[in-house]
């Protein structure tokens, strides 16, 4: 199956060991064949989602404390959901914008070829924790979530390079920021495992920013103004949420996102 077509079944699959299970089938089939497809006709304005979590506002997600295993499964559980969120937004990625005019023939197979192993490293990521939960005694689905990382990407679904400043330089980059401190938690609580789950999360995402920041300057360098000017330009206009600080700036310098890029958005 062309891969466009393999990234709509990943979006169309409600169960989430299932999506999980197709975005890695996608990579296989997509080493294999090199096969893009079509642009489609239509695609979902929400991916397919099972009947739990139950999706709650952002500010009704509850929060535990580290001590128990309870509130560990809390954080896992969270992070699982961002990670069941991150396959999806590489599927429609790959979906809504490997064909785009604005993407040169010669590097549509290298942009197809990054956000497909993009998405295979977030099924991988949340079989991983959806394996620790259970080794918890708990189940992705049992606690409540919120759908702030969809919505904040689908106000870019007709905007390509808004998307890409969006999706990896935003949302993925704040995960650079916060995740030192949860590996630090679940190690000051005991939960090693956990810890070391966090850690290959965290070294893998900073590739995922750097590949949305590669293919950010790939677009802004279209534009006239620098790609700073115009990260900010769209940030401001695409983002209903606050640009936090304090930053990770190591791990963004490492993903090629420079301080002038966040700083200048920043809120205190």
């Amino acid at each position: 199956m062309p891969l466009i077509s393999d990234a709509i079944r990943v979006l169309s699959t409600a169960d989430p060991r299932a999506k999980a299970a197709r975005a890695r089938e996608m990579t296989s089939a997509w080493r294999d064949t090199q096969l893009v497809g079509k642009s489609p006709t239509t695609l979902p304005d929400q991916p397919a989602r099972p009947a739990k979590p139950e999706l709650v506002s952002p500010m009704d997600v509850p929060r535990r404390r580290l001590g128990s295993s309870q509130g560990r499964g809390a954080l896992l559980h969270a992070v699982a959901h961002i990670e069941l969120n991150a396959i999806d937004l590489a599927a429609d990625m790959i979906a809504r914008f490997t064909l785009h005019p604005a993407l040169r023939e010669s590097d549509r197979k290298r942009f197809a070829a990054d956000w497909t192993s993009v998405c295979d490293d977030e099924a991988r990521h949340f079989l991983m924790l959806a394996d620790r939960l259970e080794a918890l005694g708990l189940s992705y689905g049992d606690y409540p979530a919120h759908n702030g990382l969809w919505e904040a990407a689908h106000s870019t679904r007709d905007n390509f390079p808004a998307r890409v400043a969006i999706a990896p330089l935003v949302l993925e980059a704040r995960g650079l920021d916060v995740t030192p401190n949860m590996i630090n938690r679940l190690n000051g609580a005991g939960d090693h495992k956990s810890a070391q789950m966090l850690q290959v999360i965290y070294d893998e995402e900073i590739g995922h920013v750097a590949t949305g920041a590669r293919w950010f300057k790939y677009l802004a360098a279209q534009q006239a103004d620098s790609a700073e000017s115009y990260f900010h330009e769209l940030v401001r206009t695409h983002f209903k949420g606050q640009i936090k600080s304090p930053f990770n700036e190591k791990a963004r310098t490492l993903a090629g996102l420079a301080r002038t890029y966040y700083e200048p958005l920043s809120v205190n």
